[in-house]
Formats: structure tokens, sequence, C-alpha cells
């Protein structure tokens, strides 16, 4: 199968700590998706999020510093998985955070890394800029 990898490198003004919280504490990440999400903070441990449309599992954690998971939409081909790696960089005003994804269906290229943009970081900035107001 034809693959491409996304890479994105996106800032957000907050502390590493709060990014990283965001996309795996299942609390906050349903809040800001606005859907369910399962995350267990465990290596192996499985991870869904948007109602079981996506789903993955911990393949490394470091917390506040990096975070690799092994990645899928449902509507992928059966049993195929991607690998997202999210390294977050301590930023003058907040966090710099480069995102990498390998192995993305070529066909689902266009529609994952849109994806990311709009129900992931645009609404991570979003929610974080709130917090920051607070």
């Amino acid at each position: 199968m034809k693959t491409r990898t996304i890479r994105q490198t996106v800032n957000f003004k907050a502390d590493p700590h709060d990014v990283y919280e965001l996309l795996m504490d299942f609390e906050l990440h349903s809040k800001f998706t606005g859907s369910k999400a399962t995350i267990n903070r465990e290596i192996g441990g499985k991870v869904e999020a948007y109602d079981g449309y996506l789903e993955g599992s911990n393949k490394e954690l470091i917390p506040d510093k990096k975070i690799v998971q092994k990645w899928r939409g449902s509507d992928w081909p059966e049993d195929w998985c991607s690998t997202a790696t999210f390294q977050f960089k301590k930023a003058p005003k907040g966090t710099k955070m480069i995102f990498v994804q390998t192995g993305v269906p070529d066909n689902e290229y266009q529609s994952t890394s849109e994806g990311w943009v709009e129900y992931y970081w645009e609404r991570m900035s979003q929610t974080l800029s709130k917090r920051t107001r607070n």
C-alpha cells in the first residue's frame, strides 16, 4: 500500500505540560473534541477518540515531552496503523509542537492532514487560550 507522511508544526500559547495533558487526559480530550475519548496512559494502552472513530495505542510516553502512538481511522484498511509522534518543546511564548505521522494511506492523506488542523490543533488552541485567560 502506498503511504505518505504528514508533518505539521504548531505553536500553542501554553506550557508543554498543558498541551501534553490535552492529548493524554481523557476528560480534557473529550472536552475539547466534544466527543468521547478513552485514553490509557500506559505503554501499550488503548487510545480512542471521537467516539471510537480514531483508535490506537501508546508506543512511547515521555510526560510533557513526547507521545508516540499507533493511530488509525476506523475507515482505514483493516488492521492498518500509522505512527503518530507528538514532540513538545518549550518556546518563548508557550510550546512548539512538532507532529509527524508516518504510514498514512495515500487515499487518506488529505483528509487526515486537514483533520489534524481542524479537529485538533484549532480546537486545542481555543481551549488553551480560554484556560490562560481564566
